[in-house]
C-alpha cells in the first residue's frame, strides 16, 4: 500500500523507467532496488487500470497510454526534483554564490581558460572552484550534487544527464619532424598501426576511441606509452618516442611536431556543457553557462 499512497515516487520510477528503457537502468539512477522499482510502476497501472509499458524481456517500451503520461507527469518530476535547489537559487544572492566545475585537465587547459577570465572579470563576486577529474569521476561528482556542472566530452548521454556542445575539435596524428610518416603525402589508418603509439590512459575517452577505430578496421597496434596530458604526450612525441591522435585545440602551433588531419578514420570531438536532468542549476552557476553557451535553454 505504501506505493499506492506516493504517487510522486510512483510517478519518479516511471519517468526514470521510460527515459532509460529498462526496470534495472531506471532503479541504478534512482538508488533503488530493481523490485521497488517495478512494485512501484505496477500499483501506477493497478491505480489507472492501464498497461504503461509494453514488456519484453528486459527491454521495455511504452504504451500509447504510456506516453501520454510521460508527457504528462515529466514536468512535474523534474519540477519536485528540483524544488530544493530552485529554492537554494531564490534564497542566495549573487554576492554568496559559488560555481563549482568539473573537467578533465585538457578541458581546463585548452578549452576553459577564455570562459573562465569573462567570467571572473564580469562577476568578482562569484566564488568559482575547478576540480580538476576523469570524465567518470565528474559525472559521479555531478550526481551526487557536488559540482553545479561538468565541461567536456561525452560518448554517449545517459538519461539522466543534459549535454550541450559548445565546441567540435578535429582529430590530428602528431609525430617528430623527422619521422617517416612526416615525409608522406597522404596516410593511411594501416600506416598509422605499423608504429608505437603514445596514448593517455586507457581509462580515458580517447584511448577508447583510438582502440575502437583500429578493431572496427581489424588493424593490431602497439601502445607504447600511456601518459596522462596533451602537454606530457607531446614532449614524448618531439622526442621521438612514438606517434599519437590528439585534438586539435591542444597544438598551439609553437611545438615541433608535424601533424595531419585525420578525421577521415577517428572522428571529431565535442565538448560541452553537462548538467544534471531535472535539476536547475543556480543563479550563479546561470550566469557561467550563458558566458559559455549563450543558445542554451533552461529546462
Amino acid at each position: 500500500m505504501r506505493y499506492k499512497n506516493n504517487r510522486l515516487q510512483q510517478l519518479r520510477g516511471f519517468c526514470y523507467a521510460a527515459r532509460a528503457k529498462s526496470f534495472s537502468k531506471a532503479a541504478e539512477l534512482m538508488a533503488l532496488s530493481q523490485p521497488s522499482v517495478s512494485l512501484q510502476i505496477q500499483s501506477l497501472e493497478q491505480d489507472l487500470k492501464t498497461p504503461l509499458f509494453e514488456r519484453r524481456g528486459p527491454r521495455i517500451k511504452l504504451t500509447r497510454e504510456g506516453e501520454v503520461l510521460l508527457g504528462l507527469a515529466q514536468p512535474l518530476v523534474e519540477q519536485m526534483d528540483g524544488l530544493e535547489e530552485d529554492f537554494a537559487t531564490q534564497r542566495d544572492s549573487l554576492a554568496r554564490g559559488s560555481v563549482i566545475i568539473a573537467a578533465g585537465g585538457s578541458t581546463l587547459q585548452y578549452l576553459l581558460p577564455p570562459f573562465i577570465a569573462k567570467f571572473v572579470r564580469e562577476n568578482p563576486q562569484v566564488d568559482l572552484r575547478l576540480h580538476n577529474v576523469t570524465g567518470k569521476a565528474g559525472l559521479s561528482l555531478l550526481r551526487s550534487g557536488e559540482v553545479d556542472l561538468a565541461v567536456g566530452p561525452m560518448l554517449e548521454t545517459p538519461p539522466d544527464i543534459v549535454f550541450q556542445p559548445i565546441v567540435e575539435y578535429e582529430p590530428l596524428l602528431i609525430t617528430s619532424p623527422e619521422h617517416p610518416l612526416a615525409k608522406r603525402k597522404r596516410i593511411f589508418l594501416k600506416d598509422i598501426a605499423k608504429y608505437p603509439l603514445i596514448l593517455p590512459p586507457r581509462d580515458q575517452s580517447t584511448f577508447r576511441l583510438v582502440e575502437t577505430v583500429f578493431a572496427e578496421h581489424g588493424l593490431e597496434y602497439d601502445v607504447k606509452l600511456e601518459v596522462g596530458g596533451y602537454d606530457v604526450i607531446k614532449t614524448y612525441v618531439e622526442l621521438g618516442l612514438g606517434i599519437s591522435i590528439v585534438m586539435s585545440h591542444c597544438l598551439t602551433g609553437e611545438e615541433r611536431l608535424f601533424s595531419a588531419n585525420v578525421g577521415r578514420y577517428f572522428p571529431s570531438r565535442v565538448y560541452g556543457l553537462v548538467l544534471r536532468r531535472g535539476r536547475p542549476p543556480s543563479q550563479a552557476a546561470r550566469l557561467l553557462i550563458r558566458v559559455m553557451s549563450s543558445d542554451f535553454k533552461f529546462s
